[in-house]
Parts: C-alpha cells; sequence; structure tokens
C-alpha cells in the first residue's frame, strides 16, 4: 500500500511528458507503430493536453473532430510536418465512369452519385428562392483541380460543366478538354467530387492548427468547412480555399488567427460569431464569394456577429465580391488597424448596426466601384450603419466608390448580453469622430451621409423643415438616446445631439468629385462643394483643409509623400506600416 501511495505522488509531482503523435498515408519506417496513425482522425481520438499531431505530407480525405482539450501553458498541436504538403479536402476521387451516350461525339460521362446535400430544404438550395436555384447548390466537381460549373438540367450540359441527377443517383461530367474519363486511370483526367460538408471540427479548448490547407467541402451557405469552438483556439498559416460556402468559422473567446489565407470561397472568407477578443493578424482574405451569392445577405470576405474586442490587424481584405470587412449585428468595440483593404466589390469595411468601431492606420482603396443596385450607402471605403461610437483616423481612404459613408435607416440590435427575451434596442449613428484622415479622390463623394429618415435628424435643428419631436417614433429613439429640453422632455434629434466630430482632415477632390454630400438622392440632399460651407451650415470639420495630395504611384500602392506633404501637417497619415504598401517620406 504505502508503494502505491509513492507511486501515487510521483505520477503528481513528474506528469507523463508530452508525446508526438505522426499522421502519414504510409508506413513511417523511423517511428514507433504505436506512434503512427494513418488518420488524423484516429490521431485525434487519443492525443491528449501538451501533445502534438505531426501530420506528414498527403491528402486526407476525412472529416476531423478533436473534442479533448488543451491547456493555456499546454496547448494540443495540429501541425504539418516540417517542410511537408498537408492538404484536408471534402472531395474524393471518382472513377468507375462510363460514357453516358456510346453514339454521341461529346464525352459526357456518367458514374453512380449516392449522395444528396440539404437535405431538409424542399428546393435542394440555401436559401430557396430563385436567385439561388443553382448559387445555393452545395455540390462542386473538379477536374485536375479546375473546377466545372453546374447545370441543373442534363439537356444543359456543355463542355467545362457537370450535372448531379440526385433523383436517379447520377452525376454527368463534361470537361473542358473533352477528355475521356474512363481511359487508364493513371492518364485520365483526376476527376474529384466534393462530399463532406465538414472538415475541420474543433470542439476542446487551446487547440492550435497550423500549415494545414483546407479545401472542397460541400458545405451549404452560413456553414463553414472548418469550425473553431474552443477557448484559446490558435489558427495559424493555414489555408481555406475553394470550398462552397465559407472557408472558417470562429465560434468563441480568446482565440488566434495568424499568417492565414482565405481565398476563393463560395460565399464568405470566414465567419465570426461570439468571438470575443479574436486576434486576427497578417491574413490575407481574397477573392470570395465565387458563386455570387445575395450581398445583402451575406457574401464577401466575411461577416462577424455579436463579437466584442476583436482586432483585425496587420492583413490584406482585397478584391472580395462583396464587403472585405462587413460587422453585422451586436458587435462591440472591434478594431481595424494598419491593414490593405482595396478593390473589394462593396465597402471596405461595412459596420452595420453595431457598436464602437475603431479604425486606425489602415490604406484603404479602389472599394465599391463595381456594386450593382441596392447598395446605397454601402459602397464606400468606410461604411457606417446605424453604428455609434465610432473612432475613424489616420487612414488613406483614396480612389473609393465614396470615402467615408453613414447609412441610417429605422434599425435595432440585440446585445452580447442580454437575457433571452429582451426586447431589441434601437440603434443609429451618433457620437462618432472622423479625425486625422486623408480623403482623396473617391469618386462620388469624400464624405456622404445616406440618411434614409424621416425625422430629419441629420441636418442642424434651424435646418429641419419638419418638427420631429411631434412623433412618437423621434421620442422613443430620443429617450433612449437621452436628448431632453430644459423641462426634461425628451427631444427629437438633429445633427448637433448626433455629436458628430469631424476634425483635422485633409480632402483632396478632382473636378467632378464630390466633397461632402448629405441627405440620400432620393430624398432632401445637399452637395457641399467646399468645406467652408459645410462648417457654416453642418458645423462639421474642425481643422480641416482641402488640398492636393501628391504621392508617386496609386496603382503600385506608393504613398510615400514629401515631409511637406499636407497629410503631415493634418497627422492624417498611417503610423506605422501597412501590408503590400509604401509608406514614408520621400527622400
Amino acid at each position: 500500500m504505502r508503494s502505491f501511495l509513492l507511486l501515487a505522488a510521483f505520477c503528481l509531482t513528474f506528469p507523463v511528458a508530452a508525446r508526438t503523435l505522426h499522421v502519414a498515408p504510409q508506413e513511417l519506417k523511423n517511428v514507433p507503430a504505436a506512434a503512427q496513425f494513418r488518420t488524423i482522425n484516429d490521431a485525434a481520438k487519443v492525443a491528449l493536453a501538451g501533445d502534438v499531431v505531426s501530420i506528414h505530407a498527403g491528402t486526407y480525405r476525412e472529416t476531423v473532430t478533436i473534442e479533448t482539450s488543451g491547456t493555456k501553458d499546454k496547448p494540443l498541436r495540429f501541425e504539418a510536418a516540417n517542410a511537408e504538403s498537408v492538404i484536408v479536402t471534402g472531395a474524393d476521387r471518382i472513377l468507375g465512369w462510363q460514357k453516358a451516350d456510346v453514339a454521341s461525339p461529346d464525352n459526357i460521362f456518367v458514374v453512380d452519385w449516392p449522395h444528396r446535400f440539404l437535405t431538409w430544404s424542399q428546393t435542394g438550395t440555401h436559401p430557396g428562392d430563385d436567385y439561388h436555384a443553382l448559387i445555393g447548390r452545395a455540390e462542386q466537381v473538379f477536374a485536375d483541380n479546375y473546377p466545372l460549373l453546374q447545370v441543373l438540367k442534363r439537356q444543359q450540359l456543355a463542355r467545362g460543366t457537370f450535372f448531379a441527377d440526385v433523383d436517379s443517383k447520377k452525376l454527368y461530367v463534361w470537361t473542358n478538354n473533352g477528355a475521356k474519363l474512363d481511359d487508364d486511370p493513371n492518364w485520365a483526367p483526376k476527376v474529384e467530387a466534393s462530399t463532406r460538408n465538414l472538415l475541420w471540427d474543433v470542439k476542446g479548448e487551446y487547440v492550435v492548427t497550423r500549415g494545414v490547407r483546407f479545401r472542397y467541402a460541400a458545405n451549404q451557405a452560413q456553414s463553414a468547412a472548418a469550425q473553431f469552438k474552443g477557448r484559446g483556439d490558435e489558427i495559424i498559416e493555414c489555408v481555406f480555399e475553394r470550398t462552397n460556402s465559407s472557408g472558417a468559422a470562429f465560434l468563441a473567446p480568446d482565440q488566434i488567427v495568424r499568417n492565414c489565407t482565405f481565398q476563393d470561397n463560395g460565399q464568405l472568407g470566414f465567419g465570426a460569431n461570439h468571438a470575443h477578443n479574436l486576434m486576427f493578424s497578417e491574413c490575407l482574405v481574397r477573392n470570395n464569394n465565387v458563386k455570387n451569392f445575395s450581398r445583402g445577405w451575406e457574401a464577401g470576405g466575411d461577416k462577424i456577429a455579436f463579437t466584442r474586442g476583436a482586432i483585425f490587424e496587420r492583413s490584406r481584405f482585397l478584391e472580395n465580391r462583396g464587403n472585405g470587412i462587413w460587422f453585422d449585428i451586436g458587435n462591440e468595440d472591434n478594431t481595424v488597424s494598419h491593414c490593405l483593404i482595396a478593390d473589394n466589390e462593396d465597402a471596405g469595411i461595412f459596420y452595420e448596426i453595431s457598436y464602437g468601431l475603431k479604425a486606425t492606420d489602415n490604406v484603404i482603396l479602389g472599394n465599391g466601384l463595381q456594386s450593382g443596385p441596392g447598395a446605397w450607402g454601402a459602397a464606400a471605403g468606410i461604411a457606417l450603419s446605424s453604428s455609434p461610437g465610432c473612432l475613424i483616423e489616420h487612414n488613406l481612404l483614396i480612389g473609393n466608390k465614396e470615402g467615408l459613408a453613414f447609412r441610417e435607416q429605422k434599425r435595432t440590435t440585440p446585445k452580447i448580453d442580454d437575457p433571452k427575451g429582451t426586447p431589441e434596442h434601437p440603434v443609429w449613428n451618433h457620437d462618432t469622430t472622423v479625425r486625422n484622415n486623408t480623403l482623396a479622390y473617391n469618386r462620388d463623394a469624400q464624405v456622404w451621409g445616406w440618411f434614409d429618415v424621416n425625422d430629419e435628424r441629420h441636418w442642424p435643428s434651424v435646418m429641419q423643415e419638419h418638427k420631429p419631436e411631434n412623433t412618437k417614433a423621434a421620442q422613443d429613439i430620443a429617450k433612449e438616446y437621452g436628448a431632453k429640453d430644459d423641462k426634461g422632455q425628451p427631444l427629437g434629434l438633429s445633427l448637433e445631439t448626433l455629436n458628430f466630430k469631424f476634425e483635422n482632415n485633409l480632402y483632396a477632390a478632382h473636378d467632378n468629385q464630390g466633397v461632402f454630400n448629405w441627405g440620400t438622392s432620393w430624398k432632401r440632399n445637399k452637395k457641399y462643394e467646399n468645406l467652408d460651407a459645410v462648417r457654416a451650415e453642418l458645423k462639421l470639420e474642425q481643422g480641416s483643409i482641402v488640398e492636393p495630395f501628391d504621392f508617386p504611384d496609386y496603382l503600385t500602392r506608393n504613398f510615400v509623400v514629401p515631409a511637406g506633404s499636407p497629410v503631415f501637417r493634418q497627422h492624417a497619415y498611417p503610423r506605422g506600416p501597412v501590408p503590400d504598401v509604401e509608406l514614408g517620406v520621400l527622400e
């Protein structure tokens, strides 16, 4: 008995050393058999806190579920072996092809197809409307890693397309080059089709995922191919690409995402929900929403909801088909700093029905220029949509459709800490500071206030043509805001009560570009050609100036400027480096 107690005490004092478990498709000669696994999921079942799961080169066709947690001091690590390429894919290689019509000169081939996605949907799509009749499906087919286009009827097949006949359980394919798929598999094109909707499901806390490339998931809209649900999870040097919907989702506090790439995904690069204190650093988010999901619903670089205290820094958000960074509903006190946000088809940053954005030291270029109808007020370098308490400073906003936009409608939002059943809160633009920014050569206006409200809150009280304090809706929102007259009664809102501060900005515009537009284009509006008029009527833009902003080359993102540039006098310049941008003083 005494010996047992001594042994137990020894084990408590000297814990078992962390192990390295190896995953490889073939046997590893220099690794003990007990430490070898053929699938990542098998290794995940036995891995413990502090262990390292070293994944060797290969294509892993599996769904990995990680339920075990690490600790802050001893995380559980899953990482690619040194200098080895690791791919986790939702696609399987498809063999057994037969020519669909032997007599036809067209090389259309058919194979059994038992897979049926979105079984809960009557249309097999999500959403189920006509716009998404094709877009909302989840099938994907690739020939030698080139995606084929999907059609909805066999009669529509042409080169470079496929048709998934879910009723007869057949898959029809006609490759781009018309290749024969029934030839020797060693020589025929490699045809892969997505069969799994989820690739990586991290349920444990303090789990590190490093160096893995995720692709080809058959995930439905609003679902991620890789899900990270544990506090303190880290995702480092990973790639999320060519998934049917969203590449990844961050769903717990204190997570770190560093040096990752999110590209060419069908709907979103990534999503985040309740991801408080997320640190998102040195990442690339590029060319997402390739399937053209509705941009007013959920599409583009990303979508973040109910998240507090997240930091997006030193990252690039480029050429997304939608917004570059989209915060939508109930977010609080998030920061975007030292990022390059360029050439996204809608807004660079869209902060919607949320609180307290801090956007500082970013370079924001060429956003909103390819947006379609319906994107009013959401096609600027930065668009603040019914979102109070924001700070916008030290940004370069150049060559966008609009530099900075306010978008206002009657909106409400839940708050993160509200008990279930709490009524939503009115939310609108107020208490926002815009200072020390350069807003230059934005096509339609440097600033545009898109206020689609009838209470005229965006006009100074002396310019209001109606008395909004006489409407119950105005009184309700004013009561929430706290504005009262000398008798303690709620006041209707006006530009004075909104408490906007525009200070020490630098403006530059070509002859045909607006400086300040105030009001929507379909209601009362006014264009201000100079800041004197803005100061006189709107009482905004104290200390701001209009002067030419000269720099070497927009196309190469060279914004190195002479020491005497007005950006330095206005302190309207990023403080520190921004990726892929040349900044500094011209010598």
